[in-house]
Protein backbone atom coordinates (compact mmCIF):
# COMPACT_ATOMS: atom_id res chain seq x y z
CA UNK A 1 0.00 0.00 0.00
CA UNK A 2 1.23 3.52 -0.81
CA UNK A 3 2.14 5.28 2.44
CA UNK A 4 1.30 8.84 1.44
CA UNK A 5 -1.10 11.49 2.63
CA UNK A 6 -1.94 14.94 1.25
CA UNK A 7 -1.50 18.02 3.39
CA UNK A 8 -4.02 20.85 3.55
CA UNK A 9 -4.21 23.42 2.14
CA UNK A 10 -1.13 22.98 -0.09
CA UNK A 11 -1.88 19.35 -1.06
CA UNK A 12 1.82 18.56 -0.76
CA UNK A 13 2.52 14.85 -0.53
CA UNK A 14 3.68 13.43 2.82
CA UNK A 15 5.38 10.02 2.87
CA UNK A 16 6.02 7.90 5.97
CA UNK A 17 7.40 4.37 5.91
CA UNK A 18 5.16 3.46 8.85
CA UNK A 19 2.96 5.08 11.47
CA UNK A 20 5.90 5.75 13.81
CA UNK A 21 8.20 7.32 11.21
CA UNK A 22 8.62 11.02 10.62
CA UNK A 23 6.95 12.09 7.38
CA UNK A 24 8.93 13.27 4.36
CA UNK A 25 7.28 16.10 2.42
CA UNK A 26 7.31 16.04 -1.36
CA UNK A 27 6.87 19.50 -2.81
CA UNK A 28 4.36 19.55 -5.66
CA UNK A 29 6.16 22.47 -7.29
CA UNK A 30 9.41 20.50 -7.42
CA UNK A 31 7.59 17.47 -8.76
CA UNK A 32 5.89 19.50 -11.50
CA UNK A 33 9.19 21.12 -12.41
CA UNK A 34 10.89 17.72 -12.70
CA UNK A 35 8.10 16.31 -14.85
CA UNK A 36 8.53 19.24 -17.26
CA UNK A 37 12.31 18.80 -17.29
CA UNK A 38 11.85 15.09 -18.03
CA UNK A 39 9.74 15.93 -21.08
CA UNK A 40 12.33 18.48 -22.23
CA UNK A 41 15.15 15.95 -22.02
CA UNK A 42 13.03 13.46 -23.99
CA UNK A 43 12.73 16.08 -26.73
CA UNK A 44 16.51 16.24 -27.00
CA UNK A 45 16.73 12.64 -28.22
CA UNK A 46 14.89 13.08 -31.54
CA UNK A 47 16.83 16.36 -31.71
CA UNK A 48 20.04 14.34 -31.81
CA UNK A 49 18.50 12.14 -34.50
CA UNK A 50 17.53 15.15 -36.61
CA UNK A 51 20.98 16.68 -36.32
CA UNK A 52 22.75 13.42 -37.15
CA UNK A 53 20.36 12.76 -40.02
CA UNK A 54 20.84 16.18 -41.56
CA UNK A 55 24.62 15.86 -41.50
CA UNK A 56 24.64 12.54 -43.39
CA UNK A 57 24.06 11.63 -47.02
CA UNK A 58 20.46 11.24 -48.14
CA UNK A 59 20.67 7.47 -48.48
CA UNK A 60 21.47 7.09 -44.76
CA UNK A 61 19.34 9.88 -43.31
CA UNK A 62 16.39 7.87 -42.02
CA UNK A 63 18.61 5.37 -40.20
CA UNK A 64 19.66 7.93 -37.61
CA UNK A 65 16.12 9.19 -37.08
CA UNK A 66 15.02 5.60 -36.63
CA UNK A 67 17.82 4.77 -34.19
CA UNK A 68 17.15 7.89 -32.11
CA UNK A 69 13.54 6.86 -31.45
CA UNK A 70 14.45 3.19 -31.12
CA UNK A 71 17.13 4.30 -28.65
CA UNK A 72 14.41 5.74 -26.41
CA UNK A 73 12.65 2.39 -26.44
CA UNK A 74 15.78 0.29 -25.83
CA UNK A 75 17.09 2.68 -23.18
CA UNK A 76 13.76 2.83 -21.36
CA UNK A 77 13.50 -0.96 -21.24
CA UNK A 78 17.10 -1.33 -20.07
CA UNK A 79 16.53 1.27 -17.37
CA UNK A 80 13.41 -0.55 -16.20
CA UNK A 81 15.07 -3.96 -16.42
CA UNK A 82 18.16 -3.23 -14.31
CA UNK A 83 19.77 0.02 -15.44
CA UNK A 84 18.35 2.18 -12.66
CA UNK A 85 19.37 -0.33 -10.04
CA UNK A 86 22.91 -0.68 -11.42
CA UNK A 87 23.40 3.09 -11.36
CA UNK A 88 21.44 4.29 -8.33
CA UNK A 89 20.93 1.41 -5.94
CA UNK A 90 21.53 2.44 -2.35
CA UNK A 91 23.53 -0.77 -1.93
CA UNK A 92 26.06 0.17 -4.62
CA UNK A 93 29.79 -0.40 -4.44
CA UNK A 94 32.28 2.29 -5.41
CA UNK A 95 31.98 1.15 -9.02
CA UNK A 96 28.48 -0.20 -9.74
CA UNK A 97 25.17 -0.91 -8.03
CA UNK A 98 23.38 -4.17 -7.36
CA UNK A 99 20.04 -5.46 -8.67
CA UNK A 100 18.01 -4.50 -5.63
CA UNK A 101 15.61 -2.51 -7.82
CA UNK A 102 15.46 -5.05 -10.67
CA UNK A 103 12.37 -4.32 -12.77
CA UNK A 104 11.89 -1.13 -10.72
CA UNK A 105 10.77 -3.29 -7.82
CA UNK A 106 10.34 -1.10 -4.75
CA UNK A 107 10.82 2.11 -6.72
CA UNK A 108 7.68 4.09 -5.98
CA UNK A 109 6.79 6.54 -3.25
CA UNK A 110 9.92 6.39 -1.08
CA UNK A 111 12.32 9.40 -1.19
CA UNK A 112 14.77 9.35 -4.08
CA UNK A 113 18.49 8.85 -3.67
CA UNK A 114 19.04 12.26 -5.28
CA UNK A 115 16.64 14.40 -3.26
CA UNK A 116 14.18 13.84 -0.45
CA UNK A 117 11.83 16.41 -2.00
CA UNK A 118 10.78 14.10 -4.87
CA UNK A 119 9.82 10.40 -4.89
CA UNK A 120 12.15 7.72 -6.25
CA UNK A 121 9.87 6.91 -9.19
CA UNK A 122 10.11 10.46 -10.54
CA UNK A 123 13.87 10.49 -10.09
CA UNK A 124 14.12 7.16 -11.95
CA UNK A 125 12.04 8.54 -14.84
CA UNK A 126 14.17 11.67 -15.11
CA UNK A 127 17.42 9.72 -15.07
CA UNK A 128 16.00 7.32 -17.67
CA UNK A 129 16.05 10.17 -20.17
CA UNK A 130 19.77 10.70 -19.48
CA UNK A 131 20.50 7.06 -20.23
CA UNK A 132 18.50 7.21 -23.47
CA UNK A 133 20.16 10.33 -24.84
CA UNK A 134 23.63 9.05 -23.93
CA UNK A 135 23.31 5.86 -25.94
CA UNK A 136 21.80 7.76 -28.90
CA UNK A 137 24.78 10.12 -28.86
CA UNK A 138 27.15 7.15 -28.80
CA UNK A 139 25.71 5.43 -31.87
CA UNK A 140 26.84 8.34 -34.02
CA UNK A 141 29.93 6.21 -34.59
CA UNK A 142 27.79 3.76 -36.60
CA UNK A 143 26.79 6.44 -39.11
CA UNK A 144 26.51 5.13 -42.68
CA UNK A 145 27.91 1.68 -41.93
CA UNK A 146 26.10 0.04 -39.00
CA UNK A 147 23.54 -2.77 -39.20
CA UNK A 148 20.30 -1.74 -37.52
CA UNK A 149 19.41 -4.99 -35.71
CA UNK A 150 22.76 -5.64 -34.02
CA UNK A 151 23.05 -1.94 -33.12
CA UNK A 152 19.81 -2.17 -31.12
CA UNK A 153 21.22 -5.03 -29.03
CA UNK A 154 24.52 -3.15 -28.76
CA UNK A 155 22.63 -0.25 -27.16
CA UNK A 156 21.25 -2.46 -24.39
CA UNK A 157 24.65 -4.01 -23.65
CA UNK A 158 26.48 -0.68 -23.81
CA UNK A 159 24.14 0.97 -21.33
CA UNK A 160 24.63 -1.95 -18.96
CA UNK A 161 28.42 -2.22 -18.94
CA UNK A 162 29.53 1.31 -19.83
CA UNK A 163 26.94 3.94 -18.92
CA UNK A 164 25.64 2.47 -15.64
CA UNK A 165 29.07 2.06 -13.98
CA UNK A 166 30.16 5.59 -14.94
CA UNK A 167 26.85 7.05 -13.76
CA UNK A 168 27.20 5.12 -10.51
CA UNK A 169 30.70 6.29 -9.67
CA UNK A 170 29.83 9.88 -10.63
CA UNK A 171 26.40 10.44 -9.04
CA UNK A 172 25.77 7.66 -6.55
CA UNK A 173 26.75 8.66 -3.02
CA UNK A 174 28.84 5.46 -2.80
CA UNK A 175 30.69 6.04 -6.10
CA UNK A 176 34.43 6.54 -5.94
CA UNK A 177 34.39 9.85 -7.87
CA UNK A 178 31.53 11.20 -5.76
CA UNK A 179 33.38 10.27 -2.57
CA UNK A 180 36.64 11.69 -3.91
CA UNK A 181 34.99 15.05 -4.49
CA UNK A 182 34.49 15.17 -8.26
CA UNK A 183 31.99 17.77 -9.46
CA UNK A 184 29.67 16.84 -12.31
CA UNK A 185 26.34 18.59 -12.16
CA UNK A 186 24.55 17.21 -15.20
CA UNK A 187 26.65 14.60 -16.99
CA UNK A 188 30.02 15.65 -18.35
CA UNK A 189 31.54 12.22 -17.75
CA UNK A 190 28.54 9.83 -17.76
CA UNK A 191 26.86 11.43 -20.76
CA UNK A 192 29.28 13.30 -23.00
CA UNK A 193 32.72 11.83 -22.35
CA UNK A 194 31.39 8.26 -22.32
CA UNK A 195 29.32 8.66 -25.51
CA UNK A 196 31.93 10.63 -27.43
CA UNK A 197 34.70 8.18 -26.60
CA UNK A 198 32.44 5.22 -27.38
CA UNK A 199 31.72 6.72 -30.79
CA UNK A 200 35.45 6.95 -31.44
CA UNK A 201 35.92 3.30 -30.43
CA UNK A 202 33.05 2.22 -32.69
CA UNK A 203 34.42 4.19 -35.66
CA UNK A 204 37.86 2.67 -35.11
CA UNK A 205 36.39 -0.85 -35.00
CA UNK A 206 34.21 -0.38 -38.11
CA UNK A 207 37.01 1.07 -40.19
CA UNK A 208 36.72 3.65 -42.91
CA UNK A 209 33.74 4.13 -45.17
CA UNK A 210 33.99 3.25 -48.83
CA UNK A 211 35.73 6.08 -50.65
CA UNK A 212 37.55 7.42 -47.58
CA UNK A 213 40.21 9.90 -48.61
CA UNK A 214 38.62 10.53 -52.01
CA UNK A 215 36.25 13.13 -53.36
CA UNK A 216 33.25 10.80 -52.90
CA UNK A 217 33.16 11.56 -49.16
CA UNK A 218 33.65 15.31 -49.60
CA UNK A 219 29.87 15.80 -49.55
CA UNK A 220 27.79 18.53 -47.98
CA UNK A 221 25.17 17.63 -45.36
CA UNK A 222 22.02 16.59 -47.19
CA UNK A 223 19.54 18.61 -45.10
CA UNK A 224 20.64 21.75 -43.26
CA UNK A 225 17.07 22.30 -42.03
CA UNK A 226 17.27 19.03 -40.06
CA UNK A 227 20.49 20.24 -38.46
CA UNK A 228 18.98 23.58 -37.44
CA UNK A 229 15.77 21.97 -36.16
CA UNK A 230 17.71 19.32 -34.24
CA UNK A 231 19.86 22.02 -32.64
CA UNK A 232 16.73 23.93 -31.61
CA UNK A 233 15.33 20.79 -29.97
CA UNK A 234 18.63 20.23 -28.19
CA UNK A 235 18.93 23.82 -27.02
CA UNK A 236 15.44 24.00 -25.51
CA UNK A 237 15.76 20.49 -24.08
CA UNK A 238 19.04 21.40 -22.41
CA UNK A 239 17.14 23.74 -20.09
CA UNK A 240 15.57 20.59 -18.63
CA UNK A 241 18.83 18.68 -18.85
CA UNK A 242 20.86 21.17 -16.80
CA UNK A 243 18.08 23.04 -15.03
CA UNK A 244 16.51 19.86 -13.70
CA UNK A 245 19.73 18.28 -12.49
CA UNK A 246 19.36 20.05 -9.15
CA UNK A 247 16.09 18.11 -8.73
CA UNK A 248 14.10 21.12 -7.61
CA UNK A 249 12.58 24.42 -8.68
CA UNK A 250 14.95 26.80 -6.92
CA UNK A 251 17.43 29.61 -7.48
CA UNK A 252 20.20 27.19 -8.40
CA UNK A 253 18.05 25.80 -11.21
CA UNK A 254 17.53 29.35 -12.47
CA UNK A 255 21.28 29.94 -12.50
CA UNK A 256 21.83 26.64 -14.31
CA UNK A 257 19.44 27.72 -17.05
CA UNK A 258 21.05 31.16 -17.34
CA UNK A 259 24.55 29.76 -17.80
CA UNK A 260 23.28 27.06 -20.17
CA UNK A 261 21.74 29.60 -22.53
CA UNK A 262 24.75 31.90 -22.32
CA UNK A 263 27.34 29.19 -22.97
CA UNK A 264 25.39 27.92 -25.99
CA UNK A 265 25.16 31.45 -27.42
CA UNK A 266 28.87 32.15 -27.02
CA UNK A 267 29.79 28.71 -28.33
CA UNK A 268 27.70 29.17 -31.47
CA UNK A 269 29.22 32.56 -32.22
CA UNK A 270 32.75 31.29 -31.58
CA UNK A 271 32.50 28.38 -34.02
CA UNK A 272 30.76 30.54 -36.62
CA UNK A 273 33.50 33.19 -36.50
CA UNK A 274 36.21 30.54 -36.68
CA UNK A 275 34.61 29.09 -39.82
CA UNK A 276 34.15 32.57 -41.32
CA UNK A 277 37.86 33.21 -40.85
CA UNK A 278 38.60 30.27 -43.16
CA UNK A 279 35.82 30.44 -45.76
CA UNK A 280 34.30 33.93 -45.46
CA UNK A 281 30.87 32.30 -45.05
CA UNK A 282 28.44 32.64 -42.14
CA UNK A 283 27.76 28.94 -41.73
CA UNK A 284 24.47 27.87 -40.15
CA UNK A 285 25.88 24.41 -39.54
CA UNK A 286 28.96 25.99 -37.97
CA UNK A 287 26.77 28.01 -35.60
CA UNK A 288 24.75 24.91 -34.67
CA UNK A 289 27.92 22.90 -34.05
CA UNK A 290 29.33 25.60 -31.79
CA UNK A 291 26.08 25.98 -29.86
CA UNK A 292 26.03 22.26 -29.11
CA UNK A 293 29.68 22.41 -28.02
CA UNK A 294 28.87 25.26 -25.65
CA UNK A 295 26.02 23.20 -24.21
CA UNK A 296 28.32 20.20 -23.80
CA UNK A 297 30.98 22.27 -22.05
CA UNK A 298 28.61 23.88 -19.58
CA UNK A 299 26.89 20.60 -18.65
CA UNK A 300 29.19 19.47 -15.81
CA UNK A 301 29.62 23.05 -14.58
CA UNK A 302 26.08 24.41 -14.84
CA UNK A 303 25.17 24.12 -11.17
CA UNK A 304 28.52 25.39 -9.92
CA UNK A 305 29.43 28.48 -11.99
CA UNK A 306 28.13 31.97 -12.54
CA UNK A 307 27.35 33.83 -15.74
CA UNK A 308 30.85 35.27 -16.41
CA UNK A 309 32.39 31.81 -16.16
CA UNK A 310 29.84 30.41 -18.61
CA UNK A 311 31.03 32.87 -21.25
CA UNK A 312 34.58 31.56 -20.86
CA UNK A 313 33.42 27.95 -20.88
CA UNK A 314 31.32 28.44 -24.04
CA UNK A 315 34.18 30.15 -25.85
CA UNK A 316 36.95 27.74 -24.85
CA UNK A 317 34.88 24.59 -25.43
CA UNK A 318 33.71 25.65 -28.90
CA UNK A 319 37.22 26.73 -29.93
CA UNK A 320 38.85 23.51 -28.72
CA UNK A 321 36.16 21.33 -30.29
CA UNK A 322 36.46 23.18 -33.59
CA UNK A 323 40.20 22.49 -33.69
CA UNK A 324 39.65 18.92 -32.48
CA UNK A 325 37.71 18.04 -35.62
CA UNK A 326 41.15 17.75 -37.26
CA UNK A 327 42.09 14.88 -34.96
CA UNK A 328 40.21 12.32 -37.04
CA UNK A 329 42.41 13.18 -40.01
CA UNK A 330 45.60 12.94 -37.97
CA UNK A 331 44.50 9.63 -36.45
CA UNK A 332 42.89 8.47 -39.73
CA UNK A 333 39.69 7.44 -37.96
CA UNK A 334 36.47 7.94 -39.89
CA UNK A 335 34.29 9.55 -37.22
CA UNK A 336 31.65 10.72 -39.70
CA UNK A 337 29.71 12.97 -37.31
CA UNK A 338 32.59 14.27 -35.17
CA UNK A 339 30.95 12.87 -32.05
CA UNK A 340 34.30 12.47 -30.29
CA UNK A 341 35.41 16.02 -31.07
CA UNK A 342 32.07 17.49 -29.97
CA UNK A 343 31.11 15.35 -26.99
CA UNK A 344 34.26 13.49 -25.95
CA UNK A 345 36.65 16.47 -26.12
CA UNK A 346 33.94 18.99 -25.25
CA UNK A 347 32.88 17.02 -22.18
CA UNK A 348 36.50 16.73 -21.01
CA UNK A 349 37.08 20.47 -21.48
CA UNK A 350 33.92 21.28 -19.52
CA UNK A 351 34.89 18.86 -16.78
CA UNK A 352 38.32 20.46 -16.34
CA UNK A 353 37.00 24.02 -16.55
CA UNK A 354 34.57 23.17 -13.76
CA UNK A 355 37.60 22.80 -11.51
CA UNK A 356 38.67 26.34 -12.35
CA UNK A 357 35.35 28.18 -12.11
CA UNK A 358 33.24 26.24 -9.57
CA UNK A 359 32.01 28.51 -6.77
CA UNK A 360 30.74 27.48 -3.38
CA UNK A 361 28.37 30.46 -3.46
CA UNK A 362 26.62 29.24 -6.62
CA UNK A 363 26.25 25.67 -5.34
CA UNK A 364 24.89 27.12 -2.12
CA UNK A 365 21.89 28.62 -3.90
CA UNK A 366 19.97 25.47 -2.99
CA UNK A 367 21.86 24.76 0.24
CA UNK A 368 24.54 22.47 -1.26
CA UNK A 369 27.98 22.83 0.31
CA UNK A 370 31.15 22.34 -1.75
CA UNK A 371 34.70 23.68 -1.31
CA UNK A 372 34.62 25.21 -4.78
CA UNK A 373 37.33 25.28 -7.41
CA UNK A 374 40.34 27.43 -8.18
CA UNK A 375 38.27 30.58 -7.97
CA UNK A 376 37.71 29.65 -4.30
CA UNK A 377 41.39 28.63 -3.89
CA UNK A 378 40.55 24.93 -3.80
CA UNK A 379 43.31 23.86 -6.16
CA UNK A 380 43.13 20.11 -5.60
CA UNK A 381 39.78 20.14 -7.39
CA UNK A 382 41.57 20.04 -10.75
CA UNK A 383 43.14 16.71 -9.83
CA UNK A 384 39.72 15.32 -8.88
CA UNK A 385 38.25 16.44 -12.18
CA UNK A 386 41.18 15.10 -14.16
CA UNK A 387 40.87 11.70 -12.47
CA UNK A 388 37.15 11.56 -13.18
CA UNK A 389 37.26 12.49 -16.88
CA UNK A 390 40.36 10.37 -17.59
CA UNK A 391 38.78 7.31 -15.98
CA UNK A 392 35.53 7.79 -17.90
CA UNK A 393 37.32 8.23 -21.21
CA UNK A 394 39.62 5.24 -20.75
CA UNK A 395 36.88 2.96 -19.43
CA UNK A 396 34.40 3.85 -22.16
CA UNK A 397 36.94 3.39 -24.95
CA UNK A 398 38.28 0.06 -23.65
CA UNK A 399 34.94 -1.56 -22.82
CA UNK A 400 33.23 -0.31 -25.99
CA UNK A 401 36.06 -1.77 -28.08
CA UNK A 402 35.75 -5.12 -26.31
CA UNK A 403 31.98 -5.11 -26.79
CA UNK A 404 32.35 -4.42 -30.54
CA UNK A 405 34.72 -7.35 -30.98
CA UNK A 406 32.47 -9.64 -28.97
CA UNK A 407 29.67 -8.84 -31.42
CA UNK A 408 32.11 -9.31 -34.30
CA UNK A 409 32.66 -12.99 -33.55
CA UNK A 410 28.94 -13.75 -33.47
CA UNK A 411 28.09 -13.87 -37.21
CA UNK A 412 24.46 -12.77 -36.99
CA UNK A 413 25.40 -9.90 -34.63
CA UNK A 414 28.20 -8.43 -36.71
CA UNK A 415 27.86 -4.64 -36.54
CA UNK A 416 29.44 -3.57 -39.83
CA UNK A 417 27.54 -3.55 -43.09
CA UNK A 418 28.75 -5.28 -46.22
CA UNK A 419 30.16 -3.16 -49.02
CA UNK A 420 27.00 -3.66 -51.08
CA UNK A 421 24.79 -2.50 -48.18
CA UNK A 422 26.98 0.54 -47.67
CA UNK A 423 26.77 1.46 -51.36
CA UNK A 424 22.98 1.14 -51.50
CA UNK A 425 22.59 2.96 -48.18
CA UNK A 426 21.39 1.95 -44.72
CA UNK A 427 17.87 3.21 -45.40
CA UNK A 428 17.28 1.00 -48.42
CA UNK A 429 19.28 -2.00 -47.17
CA UNK A 430 17.72 -2.30 -43.70
CA UNK A 431 14.64 -0.08 -43.52
CA UNK A 432 13.19 -0.05 -47.04
CA UNK A 433 12.02 3.51 -46.36
CA UNK A 434 13.37 6.98 -46.98
CA UNK A 435 13.12 10.43 -45.41
CA UNK A 436 11.73 11.92 -48.61
CA UNK A 437 9.01 10.81 -50.99
CA UNK A 438 11.41 10.28 -53.88
CA UNK A 439 14.52 8.27 -54.59
CA UNK A 440 17.63 10.11 -55.65
CA UNK A 441 20.30 8.19 -57.50
CA UNK A 442 23.53 8.41 -55.56
CA UNK A 443 26.52 9.03 -57.85
CA UNK A 444 28.28 6.15 -56.13
CA UNK A 445 25.72 3.70 -57.50
CA UNK A 446 26.38 4.67 -61.15
CA UNK A 447 23.14 3.06 -62.29
CA UNK A 448 22.54 2.15 -65.93
CA UNK A 449 19.19 1.21 -67.36
CA UNK A 450 18.75 -2.38 -68.52
CA UNK A 451 15.46 -2.95 -70.34
CA UNK A 452 14.18 -6.37 -69.43
CA UNK A 453 10.54 -6.31 -70.49
CA UNK A 454 9.20 -7.63 -73.80
CA UNK A 455 8.05 -5.00 -76.29
CA UNK A 456 5.53 -5.55 -79.05
CA UNK A 457 5.62 -3.69 -82.34
CA UNK A 458 4.12 -4.26 -85.76
CA UNK A 459 6.72 -6.84 -86.66
CA UNK A 460 6.11 -9.07 -83.62
CA UNK A 461 7.59 -9.54 -80.13
CA UNK A 462 11.23 -9.21 -79.22
CA UNK A 463 13.16 -8.72 -75.99
CA UNK A 464 14.98 -5.47 -75.50
CA UNK A 465 18.70 -5.62 -75.77
CA UNK A 466 20.99 -4.62 -72.96
CA UNK A 467 22.53 -1.21 -73.09
CA UNK A 468 26.08 -1.28 -74.51
CA UNK A 469 27.58 -0.49 -71.12
CA UNK A 470 25.85 -3.47 -69.56
CA UNK A 471 26.50 -6.05 -72.23
CA UNK A 472 28.58 -9.05 -71.32
CA UNK A 473 29.16 -8.14 -67.68
CA UNK A 474 26.94 -10.81 -66.22
CA UNK A 475 25.93 -8.75 -63.20
CA UNK A 476 22.52 -7.48 -64.37
CA UNK A 477 19.92 -7.01 -61.68
CA UNK A 478 16.29 -8.01 -61.91
CA UNK A 479 14.18 -4.94 -62.45
CA UNK A 480 16.32 -3.51 -65.17
CA UNK A 481 19.47 -2.14 -63.53
CA UNK A 482 23.07 -3.03 -63.02
CA UNK A 483 25.81 -1.75 -60.77
CA UNK A 484 29.26 -1.05 -62.10
CA UNK A 485 32.07 -2.67 -60.10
Amino acid sequence: MVNVTYLDPSHDVAYAADADSEATIYNLGDMAFMLICTALVWLMIPGVGLMYSGLLRRKNALSMLHLSLAGIAVGSFQWFFWGYSLAFSDGASAFIGDVKYFGLKGVLEAPSIGSSRIPALLFALYQCMFACITVVLAIGGFAERGRIGPVLLFMFCWLTIVYCPIACWTWNAAGWSFVLGGLDYAGGSPVHISSGTASLAVALYLGKRRGYGTQSLAYKPHNTFFVVLGTAFLWVGWFGFNGGSGLGANLRAVMAMVVTNLAASVGGLTWMFMDWRLERKWSAIGFCSGAVCGLVGITPASGYVGAPASVAIGFVTAAVCNLSTRLKFLLRIDDALDVFATHGIGGAVGCLLTALFAQASVAGLDGTEIPGGWIDHHYIQLAYQLADCTAAMAYSFAVTTILCWMFHFIPFLRLKTTEEEEIVGIDDAFLGEFTHDYIAVDPELRMHRVDSKVFVDGNGEYANKLSPSASGTGNEKAGGSRIDP
